[in-house]
């Protein structure tokens, strides 16, 4: 037994070591893209199911671009409301597209908008969550992205609500950590990244491709992210676009939100993971196998578990389990302390620079330990359906400054 809990770690830490490798290119310094004139038209979409709280926010922040005001509209897409996001929406001035017929998730919403934007003079589709502020330059970076060839972007994605509570600092520092270890070391190196949910753009040719926005599980960004692959096509990262997103305040809200990402790219590895490797086989890139690699990651990290609880069992067989549990919990406690150091630095990443970021850096270690029962729990019995998270409206932490 003991061999075999040795080879299934070793094998497991080989694979870890494919993302950190990536992530160490994040020292690498990406090839600016260079300034260019207004040259993209934008259909700035945004899904809205009972946001009426926010929606205004959202709306109002995308009218103030630095960009020209002819070369972009701005389309909220109201489904399953039963408050007066519609009416809100047209009040601060965006266009409406309504939805027939059931939409399950965003994905359905933002297949019935492409649909009836895609022949129109638009040469790109922005997608934002209702929820979000939008920087003023962010049209402005994502036109010089796709004048530069990008067909697919992504912009940085931070919290408008860092110090509300702990539970929201913790979203601040998990977004950094994926901006900076994730998305940038990515840019560098020419592979795509992982879409996330809001904040992307993407060219309109690219969808006409695809025969429209054709996604099917909840967790749409994660699909299309390996669509886009399957095609050739990369993600490009944009630092210096970027939306603001509220994040949720209590601990319970965020398990249930989290929980659903965990199922939503459970079910997209297993709906595209054929299709992707089929891909590779064809034509092999390490573009398409760090997506593969990216889609095993939560079935990887669940299996993580398998070494631990063999180990406990043989602990137990050979009567020394004290033993194993001392040291269990020394390492338990060196991963904590060394996880908020972490969160340190990924709270000066953040620009999360009051010191009221500290609770949210004691929290992190924990809200990052999370994720394993999450991922546990959506192995065994998925989230279909998308769930709204109520969003109250605060005021972002940039306007406040």
């Amino acid at each position: 037994m003991n061999y075999f809990i040795l080879a299934l770690s070793v094998a497991l830490k080989l694979f870890s070591v494919w993302f950190v490798i990536i992530a160490l290119f994040t020292l690498k310094k990406p090839k600016p893209i260079p300034e260019s004139p207004a040259r993209t038209r934008f259909a700035c979409l945004v899904a809205a199911r009972n946001e009426q709280n926010v929606i205004s926010d959202i709306v109002s922040s995308l009218r103030a671009q630095d960009y020209p005001d002819e070369m972009y509209d701005i389309f909220v897409i109201p489904n399953n409301c039963t408050d007066d996001t519609r009416g809100r929406a047209i009040a601060a001035g965006a266009q409406i597209i309504d939805c027939p017929g059931e939409i399950r998730c965003k994905g359905d919403a933002l297949h019935v908008a492409v649909d009836k934007l895609l022949h129109s003079d638009y040469d790109a589709f922005c997608v934002f969550d209702a929820d979000n502020i939008v920087d003023p330059g962010f049209l402005s970076h994502m036109n010089n992205a796709f004048c530069a060839g990008a067909r697919v972007a992504k912009a940085a994605i931070r919290v408008k609500n860092p110090y509300d509570s702990a539970t929201a600092g913790c979203y601040g520092l998990y977004f950094a950590l994926f901006d900076t270890f994730f998305s940038r070391p990515r840019m560098a190196l020419g592979l795509s990244s992982k879409l996330v949910g809001t904040g992307f753009a993407v060219r309109r040719e690219l969808i006409t491709q695809m025969g429209g926005w054709n996604t099917q599980t909840i967790a749409e960004d994660a699909e299309f992210s390996a669509q886009c692959v399957e095609m050739g096509e990369r993600v490009w990262f944009v630092p210096e676009a970027v939306t603001y997103d509220e994040a949720p305040r209590d601990f319970r809200t965020t398990l249930i939100q989290r929980r659903r990402w965990c199922s939503g790219l459970m079910d997209v590895a297993r709906a595209r993971f054929g299709t992707l490797w089929r891909t590779f086989c064809k034509k092999p890139s390490v573009r398409a196998l760090d997506m593969l690699a990216f889609l095993c990651y939560p079935f990887t990290y669940v299996a993580s578990l398998i070494p631990s609880l063999m180990s406990a069992v043989a602990a137990v067989a050979e009567n020394r389990f004290l033993s194993y549990i001392i040291i269990a919990f020394a390492w338990l406690g060196v991963a904590y302390v060394g996880c908020a150091a972490f969160g340190v630095l990924l709270a000066h990443l953040a620009g999360m620079n009051d010191r009221r970021a500290a609770r949210s850096i004691v929290l992190f270690p924990i809200f990052m330990a999370s994720w394993l029962p999450l991922q546990v729990i959506s192995l065994f019995k998925r989230e279909c359906r998308w769930r709204p998270i109520a969003h109250a409206g605060c005021k972002s932490v940039v306007e406040s400054q």
